[in-house]
This record gives C-alpha cells, sequence and structure tokens, in this order.
C-alpha cells in the first residue's frame, strides 16, 4: 500500500505537469493537507521531495511556490537525460531486455491503444522507465526516473501527432533491444531524445 506522503507527492506532481497549479502560484501546507485531508507532515514530506526534482521552490519567510523552471534549464537536464537513457538502451539491449522483454514487445500494441494526448503520456513516460529498468542497472534507473520527473512538464502541450510519433520511436527502439542490437538501440534512442527536445525548443521559442 503506498504511503501517505508518497501519495500526496503524486497527485501535487501530477497537478504541476498538468498545468493545474500554475507556475508561481504559493501553495500551503494547511490548504494542501486540508484537501488529500492528511496531517501537514506527509505534505512537507512531498514538497521536500518536490523541490529536490525541480518541480517547486522555496524561499525564505515567502514559503513555497511552483517553480518557473527556465527552457535552459529544462534543455540541460533533458541533454542529461539522454546520455543516460542512450547508455540503459544499450545495456538493456545486451540483455535482448532481460526480466522486461515480455513488456518491451508489447509497447507497441499498448501504446497505440490509446486515442487521447492525455491518455498516451502516461505510456511515453512508461516505456523510458521500462527500459532503464531493462538495462538491469539499478542505481542507472534511479536517476533516469529522477530525471523524467524533472523533464515531464516540458511536454505538457504536446499534439497528437506528436504522440504518434514518439510510439513509433518507442516501438523501434524496443525492437532494437529485443533483438540485441546495442548499437542501434542507443543510436534510436538519441534520435528520439533529440527529437523530444526538438519539440520542446519549438514549443518554448
Amino acid at each position: 500500500m503506498e504511503s501517505k506522503p508518497a501519495s500526496v507527492l503524486k497527485a501535487i506532481r501530477a497537478e504541476i505537469i498538468a498545468g493545474t497549479l500554475a507556475r508561481g502560484s504559493r501553495l500551503k501546507e494547511d490548504t494542501l493537507a486540508e484537501r488529500f485531508g492528511v496531517s501537514r507532515v506527509p505534505v512537507r514530506e512531498a514538497l521536500r521531495q518536490l523541490e529536490t526534482e525541480g518541480f517547486v521552490e522555496s524561499e525564505k519567510f515567502k514559503g513555497v511556490r511552483v517553480a518557473d523552471s527556465s527552457t535552459e534549464v529544462v534543455i540541460e537536464l533533458m541533454q542529461i537525460r539522454r546520455g543516460l537513457e542512450v547508455l540503459a538502451a544499450e545495456l538493456a539491449a545486451r540483455r535482448q531486455g532481460g526480466e522486461c522483454a515480455d513488456l518491451l514487445r508489447a509497447v507497441g500494441r499498448e501504446e497505440r491503444s490509446d486515442q487521447e494526448v492525455e491518455a498516451a503520456q502516461s505510456p511515453r513516460f512508461a516505456f523510458h522507465g521500462l527500459v532503464a529498468r531493462a538495462s538491469g542497472n539499478s542505481r542507472l534507473e534511479t536517476m533516469i526516473d529522477h530525471l523524467i520527473h524533472q523533464t515531464a512538464w516540458a511536454f505538457e502541450r504536446v499534439t497528437q501527432d506528436e504522440v504518434a510519433s514518439s510510439s513509433d520511436d518507442h516501438t523501434a527502439v524496443a525492437g532494437a533491444i529485443l533483438r540485441g542490437a546495442s548499437v542501434q538501440a542507443g543510436l534510436l534512442m538519441d534520435e528520439h531524445l533529440r527529437r523530444d527536445e526538438a519539440i520542446y525548443r519549438a514549443l518554448n521559442s
């Protein structure tokens, strides 16, 4: 069963990514505690974690507010993430997906079943976590998961066509991993994340 801090963390993070909690808006512990039906302790823990992820900022005497992350910071994080995910794809291919092979085989079918952008967002990011897990490197998986959370809100305005293109990329990467083609898997992941970065730059130009 998920802990209260983890549940509150996921809920607040999701609202920030969706734009429900606008950038720059104040986050009051007592208000959030009342909303989620918990004490202020799990809210405080959730906000502390969100600050390490870059979603919120705390200011002395002013409290906590949703971070107004700059384009430059997000791009830098995406570049770091790309390097780690290329490595994850290569390692996953050397293991041909390992214990995640069956899930990787289902990637294309599952993603194409989603018709709405909102529905496609979850598998969009779940795929990257799956590849990280397939790498067999738990520390790498943790680092990638952290960066995925930090950059997820960069894609709150993607179009359905862009989601479909992303799904095609995922299918290609998954196929290379399952074939054990480590170099190809790395190159495909690199191309895919460079495309994501280009989309983000276009959305913020």
